[in-house]
């Protein structure tokens, strides 16, 4: 299994840009898809977006079309969440997700290895 560990989280103000990062040791990370998911005390865990493990293909929640960014540096075992125009709604613990396959779904079940997490807050 391949080892996540987010960072880049932090306090922002409304309107305000976040670059998360995911970085991966342990396996060969260009043979895992991604995702990154978030989550607030007492709510389940939400999906917010995915890239397979080429990068070529992506998808990502409604709520963050057009703002949030996905993407990877396979050569340096890392992956990006560009969060732009955050709203106080995004505030919440971000996670990093993996599986070694092409590509992975919308839902936690579709990963197994899962970094600690990431605090995001955003002011209004």
């Amino acid at each position: 299994q391949v080892q996540l560990v987010e960072s880049g989280g932090g306090l922002v103000q409304a309107g305000g840009s976040l670059r998360l990062s995911c970085a991966a040791s342990g396996r060969t990370f260009s043979s895992y898809a991604m995702g990154w998911f978030r989550q607030t005390p007492g709510k389940e865990r939400e999906f917010v977006a995915a890239i397979s493990w080429s990068g070529t293909t992506r998808n990502y929640a409604e709520s963050v079309k057009g703002r949030f960014t996905i993407s990877r540096d396979n050569a340096k075992n890392t992956g990006f969440l560009q969060m732009n125009s955050l709203k106080p709604e995004a505030t919440a613990v971000y996670y990093c997700a993996a599986r070694n396959v092409v590509w992975a779904g919308k839902s936690p079940d579709d990963y197994n290895c899962w970094g600690p997490g990431t605090q995001v807050t955003v002011s209004s």
